[in-house]
């Protein structure tokens, strides 16, 4: 680190520059830090109207990437596309430190590797396999049953690189499609039966450890929509899930930000889904319903700083996702009753162009019961359009 974190001068440089460098950014901010961003589309990303330090380059592109480290006294993730040696040979030629470190995010940027990790520190995942042979696929499918999921070992996310499969046939096409039949990693995991979906976001750097609190994700076309917080399971089967994200944070020995996605099935196991190395929809709502919200820890944590509590405010939040209803031109309609109501809280990302199903802005409910403020919620999101 070339300079300490709170001394004037300090730049703190974001791999992507979406909506999560952004609100982390809002908080990078607050500590008086100037922000850099690496951006790797050809429009205006979200962050990059809040600074002028804009590097702009492929994501595995060594040279850039080392102009924009070379900027920066520390530099973090903001989505995990790029390569983790290439950030080693970045952090190395550069001396400017990189978080997650590449160390821990090799152990996490494959998904095959990632479920081995785990599973070797004693952290229960669903049963997998790697397919490198159509053979494969059937075989698959005879011992842990049909239907199952494939799942490209990188570069997925929100139900991109993923494909459910019924029989032979479908398996056979969604593993060429993946990228199977040309030599790209593709991964089998058997389909997991659950109750309800589980996430827990954890903090950790050499001050401690920080685990916020166990909350419940419902999905909509693999799209993070809804965190309902706390989430509405036994307090014990909350502690357990938390446990086990300390455990696999601890696994990596990672220093940042990270979310962990867990499957409950029907006879109360947990079973570790996914791992993100960055902030996540998942942890949008502590920003108003916590002490200290996900993107302020991120900056603490991957900066050196004491990591602040993770307690929530008040008795539930909820948080949905605000998806693009158009393509075009982004604009927020009928945002006035979100506004106009109490304890309810509006981000819109600042996204240029809008698209069907796209990310464009969240809001978060405050309540005291989490039923009632899921209700309040969902009549406030059929409000709004962007």
């Amino acid at each position: 680190m070339k300079r300490s974190p709170l001394q004037a001068g300090f730049t703190l440089g974001f791999i992507g520059g979406g909506q999560l460098a952004r609100m982390s950014a809002l908080q990078a901010f607050r500590f008086g830090m100037n922000i850099a961003v690496y951006a790797t589309s050809h429009g205006t990303e979200p962050v990059e109207m809040m600074t002028p330090r804009v590097f702009r380059g492929g994501l595995n592109d060594a040279s850039r990437l080392r102009d924009f480290a070379a900027a920066c006294d520390v530099v973090t993730l903001e989505n995990e596309f790029v390569d983790s040696a290439v950030l080693r040979s970045v952090q190395e030629q550069t001396g400017t430190p990189i978080y997650p470190s590449p160390e821990s995010f090799r152990l996490i940027e494959n998904k095959l590797i990632e479920k081995q990790t785990f599973e070797a520190a004693g952290i229960p995942v669903a049963a997998y396999r790697q397919i490198t042979t159509p053979s494969d696929l059937d075989a698959f499918g005879s011992e842990h049953g049909w239907p199952y999921v494939l799942k490209s070992a990188k570069g997925g996310y929100d139900g991109y690189g993923n494909a459910t499969v019924r029989d032979s046939e479908s398996a056979v096409q969604a593993w060429s499609k993946l990228g199977g039949s040309d030599g790209r990693a593709v991964l089998a995991e058997a389909f997991v039966p659950f109750t309800m979906e589980l996430a827990v976001m954890v903090a950790r750097n050499a001050t401690g450890t920080v685990v916020y609190p166990c909350v419940e994700s419902i999905q909509q076309g693999h799209i993070c929509k809804e965190i309902i917080a706390p989430a509405r399971v036994p307090e014990s089967l909350r502690v357990q899930v938390q446990e086990l994200a300390v455990a696999a944070v601890e696994a990596i020995d990672g220093v940042g930000l990270f979310g962990f996605e867990f499957f409950l099935t029907h006879d109360n196991r947990i079973l570790l889904n996914e791992s993100a190395p960055r902030p996540h929809n998942s942890g949008h709502y502590t920003i108003e319903a916590c002490v200290t919200s996900q993107f302020e820890n991120h900056i603490r944590a991957v900066t050196g700083l004491p990591l602040g509590s993770a307690a929530m405010r008040v008795p539930a939040a909820v948080m949905v996702n605000v998806l693009g209803s158009v393509n075009g031109p982004a604009q927020a309609v009928g945002a006035a009753d979100i506004l106009a109501t109490r304890d309810a809280h509006l981000h819109i990302y600042g996204k240029s162009g809008s698209r069907t199903g796209r990310k464009m802005a969240h809001l978060t409910v405050l309540g005291a019961d989490a039923g009632e403020t899921l209700e309040q919620a969902r009549k406030l999101e059929q409000t709004i359009q962007i």
